[in-house]
């Protein structure tokens, strides 16, 4: 009997230093595996910025500017345009049916005082029919709220009014969420002080879940992979589309020259003007129309108007005497 239970106690032992073992060997795995990632992220790098460079050059009918860091140069996707910035181009190319030229002065690493100081200077050379702003997440890690906010404020108060300003995505750790709330909160003040829209990046990831952002991430577990951006894109598509639509009921009823003197304007009188075709047209619907015999009979005389009862005149030949 004791040696039974010798023998159950040993294969006890040996069966739980067997799954700490794979345990242990499971997470070294894990560890390298995610170096490894991390390290191919680091390849990505000049890559992804070599690709968006040489998509600038492409001209459009329409222009797409972002500002950001990594995700902007979608780090992580399979391929470059794979990331949020690609999907939205694609989809004001679709909704807007005109060629569009991206410029993607986003950078890998950024901050919000990198972006202030590298990528807002560049801006000033073009003025987006659209623009994106998804900066901050790289500020958390040595998140100072103070110079957070005043760096925001800046890049905020240089871009384009109609410019769509993202939330800092929900990144699940109870220490960083604490500071993405404050983030979050000082980019809700600006963002409304300014009259600018917000996307609502941190409210779609944390929907999405612990679980599913695990699978939706990178190998490095912090970008996201081709599915993780498509959700990110998803937080910026409603403002994106009603942007695009305002743009092209500018380019409809406006000139160039208008649009640029009204400025933030311009898209209140465009709408109007489109409100005064659609009811002109409404009147045209209800206009009383030509009958039958009106349209023929003006098909036949170009269009001279007949008199309705033609009056007969006396001492004309074939008349009474």
């Amino acid at each position: 009997m004791k040696s039974r239970t010798i023998i159950a106690l040993l294969s006890s032992i040996l069966g739980g230093l067997t799954v700490v073992g794979a345990g242990l060997f499971g997470a070294r795995a894990g560890i390298r595996g995610q170096r490894a990632a991390s390290q191919r992220v680091v390849d990505m790098l000049p890559v992804n910025a070599q690709w968006w460079r040489e998509h600038l050059q492409h001209d459009g009918q329409l222009t797409y500017l972002a500002i950001g860091d990594s995700a902007a140069q979608g780090v992580g996707a399979t391929v470059p345009n794979r990331g949020y910035v690609g999907l939205l181009a694609r989809r004001i190319r679709h909704r807007s049916r005109m060629t569009v030229r991206v410029v993607n002065l986003s950078v890998s690493g950024a901050t919000t005082w990198a972006a202030k100081q590298d990528q807002l200077p560049k801006l000033r050379g073009y003025t987006p029919d659209i623009c994106t702003v998804s900066i901050g997440a790289n500020d958390i890690a040595d998140f100072d709220p103070d110079k957070f906010e005043r760096n925001i404020r800046t890049i905020y108060a240089a871009v384009p009014s109609h410019a769509i300003v993202a939330e800092l995505p929900c990144m699940f750790v109870p220490d960083r969420e604490r500071k993405v709330a404050v983030a979050n909160e000082i980019v809700h003040r600006v963002a409304d002080e300014l009259g600018l829209t917000v996307a609502p990046l941190h409210v779609i990831t944390k929907r999405v879940g612990l679980r599913r952002t695990f699978f939706n991430s990178y190998g490095d577990l912090f970008h996201p992979n081709d599915r993780g951006y498509e959700i990110w894109a998803s937080a910026f598509e409603p403002a994106v589309d009603a942007r695009v639509d305002t743009v092209a009921a500018i380019r409809q009823y406006l000139s160039a020259r208008e649009a640029e003197e009204l400025g933030s304007g311009a898209g209140a009188v465009a709408a109007a003007r489109a409100e005064r075709d659609t009811d002109d047209a409404g009147a045209l619907d209800h206009a009383e129309r030509p009958g039958r015999v009106d349209r023929l009979r003006r098909r036949m005389t170009g269009s001279i108007p007949l008199p309705e009862h033609a009056e007969r005149r006396t001492g004309d030949v074939g008349g009474s005497a």
